[in-house]
């Protein structure tokens, strides 16, 4: 029996788990980058949209992973999947992974999208391993509005 076999993945919930993901995010390593998105009254406005898209794993009561996914209703997306460190590359991000593609398909999901750094290679090794491809005809934007 694995590590990911004694992990729990719920719905994550706020206030009370928001402190144990947002430090799991910040000590992610460099490819997750924290914005005001990321700040406590963007996370509740968020979790209006989609609460059950927001998923963390938990083992002995210790957040060891989180992921944020949103659905517009037409395409999905996948926000911050993180592992904790002493506890990555034993199943945990996958079924953090399973179980939101799960509940995208359960929407009507048919594709989503991930954003990664060019240079995360840990990330992009993990992500093509398990079926994602790089769409080199699309360019990112990003502009703010506030």
């Amino acid at each position: 029996m694995g590590v990911a076999d004694h992990v729990t993945i719920r719905t994550f919930r706020f206030p009370e788990d928001y402190e144990a993901v947002y430090r799991l995010w910040a000590e992610a390593g460099d490819g997750i980058h924290l914005r005001r998105s990321d700040e406590p009254d963007e996370i509740e406005k968020k979790l209006r949209r989609d609460p059950d898209l927001f998923l963390v794993a938990e083992m002995g009561g210790r957040i060891v992973g989180a992921v944020l996914g949103g659905f517009d209703g037409r395409r999905g997306m996948m926000y911050h999947l993180a592992v904790a460190a002493d506890v990555r590359r034993r199943g945990i991000g996958e079924r953090l992974m399973e179980e939101l593609e799960r509940r995208l398909r359960a929407k009507g999901c048919i594709r989503y999208y991930l954003l990664v750094t060019r240079d995360n290679y840990d990330a992009i090794r993990f992500y093509e391993k398990r079926g994602w491809r790089w769409l080199d005809d699309l360019r990112v934007y990003g502009k703010d509005l506030l």
